[in-house]
């Protein structure tokens, strides 16, 4: 049987349960999940696929792989991508947590994640028997470990500090990559979730990849965009070959998105008037709980895009800090979560309503 650690969120029952005691409640921006309205188009797209009798395909439909293709090109600056390139996932935890099985991975292979990062990466490594390595940069490490890395996480916006990776430094690690033989995987989920930056670039983007998809994939969910997080509605798109490669073992096992959450993601994907509407919601929750943040003494590090402040006092240890705001009656995430680096962190959700970001500043101030 395979053994992993034990799922980390589990440890945070005591401090679910001493924030509870709040008079007020408890105000929970732990986890980030989306807590706005599924926007109606969607819903009514869902709703219009629900006689859906016979099986999906495991590639999804054309239609949902050219709007994609489409939603690339309009809003990612990704030109030309290949519909047969696209692949639906059922959300894209799946994916990144698979990954390493699927392309073949296993013992004495090495798969590089960034210091800070979603334990995802790690766990996906560790259920293909492969070996996870944190590195800041990927260039740092020595001949020998390069030798043997077979796959490369990049994420921007990073989740869980809200950094945002710059052109030349994606495409030094593709560059890297090439030269390995390694596979580049780009988490980048929150790229529509832009707030100091204008430019979040996909590994995908000409300027990063050299005009080639070969050996890179780009991942993405509609869950943060769209508040589609219920209907675990993604895909992944890049290189022609991995993604044949992928469909193919995918059709063997059966990992296939439901037709009506399929029609359903077209249509996301084809509307962008609401995921700028969601912006502007958590744009709005960002302006007031950072500063009620500073004004509670922690220091708001990188968080230029994304659904997350990640914060420190630049003394505590993750738990110490994860405490103090339960005794505020807010739950956080601890950085540790993310890895021994992100110690003395704490992740804070913007995923709560108006009214429970107001509790939580008013707590915080």
């Amino acid at each position: 049987m395979l053994t992993l650690p034990d799922y980390p969120w589990d440890a945070m029952a005591p401090y679910l349960e001493q924030a509870a005691a709040h008079p007020d409640g408890a105000v929970n921006l732990s986890i980030g999940t989306p807590v706005d309205p599924t926007p109606a188009v969607i819903r009514e797209a869902l709703a219009s696929a629900a006689d859906a009798p016979g099986y999906p395909t495991t590639h999804g439909r054309r239609e949902l792989r050219e709007a994609v293709v489409s939603w690339f090109a309009r809003r990612r600056g990704v030109e030309g991508l290949d519909p047969e390139a696209v692949l639906p996932t059922i959300g894209s935890k799946e994916l990144v947590a698979w990954l390493p099985t699927l392309l073949g991975l296993g013992e004495g292979d090495v798969v590089l994640r960034p210091k800070v990062a979603y334990p995802t990466y790690d766990i996906g490594a560790q259920i293909a028997g492969a070996t996870p390595l944190a590195v800041e940069d990927p260039a740092e490490v020595d001949e020998e470990t390069l030798s043997r890395v077979k796959l490369i996480w990049l994420n921007s916006p990073s989740n869980p500090t809200g950094a945002v990776t710059g052109v030349e430094s994606m495409a030094a690690v593709v560059r890297l990559a090439r030269r390995l033989g390694a596979v580049v995987a780009s988490d980048e989920c929150y790229a529509e979730l832009p707030w100091m930056v204008d430019d979040v670039p996909s590994v995908l983007d000409p300027r990063v990849s050299a005009g080639d998809h070969a050996g890179l994939l780009a991942v993405y969910s509609a869950s943060k965009q769209s508040n589609l997080a219920g209907y675990r509605a993604a895909f992944v798109a890049g290189c022609p070959e991995l993604i044949a490669g992928l469909v193919n073992t995918r059709k063997h096992a059966g990992m296939i998105m439901p037709a009506p959450v399929q029609e359903a993601l077209r249509v996301a994907l084809s509307d962008d008037a609401h995921v700028d509407a969601q912006r502007e919601v958590y744009r709005r929750r960002r302006e007031r709980l950072l500063p009620a943040l500073q004004a509670a003494g922690l220091q708001v590090q990188h968080s230029d895009a994304g659904l997350y402040l990640w914060c420190t006092d630049g003394a505590s240890d993750s738990w110490t800090l994860v405490e103090q705001m339960a005794a505020r009656g807010i739950v956080v995430g601890p950085g540790v979560f993310y890895g021994e680096h992100g110690d003395g962190f704490i992740r804070v959700a913007l995923t709560a309503s108006d009214e429970r970001i107001a509790a939580a500043s008013a707590r915080l101030r």
